[in-house]
């Protein structure tokens, strides 16, 4: 009878014992495959959340504060700089922010990448209400705003269109079919914005072109917002190029506030990662307990296989094997548990977090589950290859 039979006929008749010495592993294992279930799809929700923030990079006029001084005294500070950017910029930002993002990510296609927001910010009166007129590009700020929704009325798609903010709508008491003037040019309400909780619901959003014309800003922008093609381009580069390379400008890559989602993750995997180290570390030591009960119980056999003529090695491969049985099954049963543990604490950590079994993880439970009882059972399987012939005959 080879070695491998003799193992698994023993497996078979303890079958019971065996299946409580893998539990050690099936709880380590469990809780280690939730954590990484949990934190992929929340990791996940993190980036398509952000992608409704808006913009990952901001660009504005490049100006700086000097401080201004009379020997050892402080006469304040003074703003240096242009408070605009000349609009013939923007190809050339759009060309360094869609090559770069190209480069990152092997793109080859022609066409625009990132989403360009160009704005124009004028403070007017409007029916002898002071008012914010923004000045914005139709079709890049209704992508860039994916969020924004029209409660009244429509989107513009005329140069002479407005769309008013709902605190904005209220305080001037307009509504769609109004019209109001822009130094003594007309454009009509056509559409009020849902409450977005911003400053977007106190503001008056016209066409760019009307409000450069309007008040005499031709080719003059005062800000512009970019999103880049996903949350892995290289916004930070993609800012320093931009600030080395044309004047005039400061780039800066914005930190979502999805950041404090993201610490806050790092932190709750962490903890939850320690907690299935030590649950594996106790496991392990059930694991030692039971295979060394075991060696007791197996005294008289391992003596008689001893006397047969099997050799240590045989011994100590007889117990291996039995641990191999042992974390084959113990990764198995873990990483489904684990994964139905991810479906019920999943949403506990992220309100309507949607959780996907992850097969990529089974191949990582069943190494982790091999491994544990593999190095829990060297220490039995030494002891019960020293075991002599003539101790097991005591036994008897």
């Amino acid at each position: 009878m080879k070695l491998y039979q003799v193992v698994a006929k023993d497996i078979l008749r303890r079958r019971r014992r065996v299946f409580y010495t893998a539990l050690g592993v099936v709880v380590g294992v469990a809780v280690f495959v939730a954590v990484l279930t949990v934190a992929r799809a929340g990791e996940q929700k993190i980036y398509n959340e952000l992608d409704k923030y808006g913009p990952n990079l901001m660009v504005t006029p490049a100006i700086s504060d000097l401080d201004l001084q009379l020997g050892d005294l402080s006469l304040g500070t003074l703003a240096v700089g242009d408070n605009y950017i000349a609009e013939e910029k923007l190809p050339e930002i759009r060309q360094i922010t869609d090559g770069m993002i190209k480069e990152a990510l092997g793109i080859e296609d022609e066409g625009d990448i990132a989403t360009i927001a160009p704005k124009l910010y004028v403070s007017t009166k409007i029916k002898d209400t002071s008012v914010m007129v923004v000045g914005f590009d139709l079709q890049q700020e209704r992508q860039l705003r994916s969020w924004w929704t029209v409660s009244n009325g429509r989107y513009p798609e005329q140069e002479s269109e407005a769309l008013l903010g709902a605190r904005a709508s209220g305080a001037l008491g307009l509504n769609e079919g109004d019209t109001i003037m822009l130094n003594n040019r007309e454009v009509t309400v056509i559409g009020v914005l849902g409450e977005t909780g911003s400053n977007d619901d106190y503001q008056v959003f016209v066409p760019l072109e009307t409000v450069q014309k309007a008040f005499g800003k031709e080719g003059l922008i005062s800000s512009m917002d970019i999103r880049a093609l996903c949350n892995a381009c290289p916004v930070e580069y993609i800012a320093d190029a931009l600030n080395e390379t044309i004047p005039g400008v400061r780039a800066v890559a914005v930190k979502q506030i999805a950041q404090t989602e993201m610490n806050l993750m790092e932190k709750v995997n962490d903890f939850l990662l320690a907690l299935a180290g030590i649950t594996i570390v106790v496991g392990s030591f059930g694991v030692v307990n039971t295979m060394m009960s075991s060696v007791h119980e197996r005294i008289r056999d391992i003596g008689i296989m001893k006397a047969v003529g099997a050799s240590r090695n045989q011994i100590v491969k007889m117990f291996l094997y039995e641990a191999l049985v042992i974390g084959l099954m113990g990764g198995v049963i873990g990483y489904i548990l684990g994964t139905l543990l991810s479906y019920v604490i999943g949403p506990l950590i992220f309100d309507g977090l949607v959780v996907r079994y992850a097969l990529l993880y089974l191949p990582a439970a069943l190494g982790l589950a091999v491994f544990v009882a593999a190095v829990a059972s060297v220490y039995p399987a030494i002891r019960a290859s020293s075991i002599k012939v003539a101790d097991s005959l005591r036994s008897l």
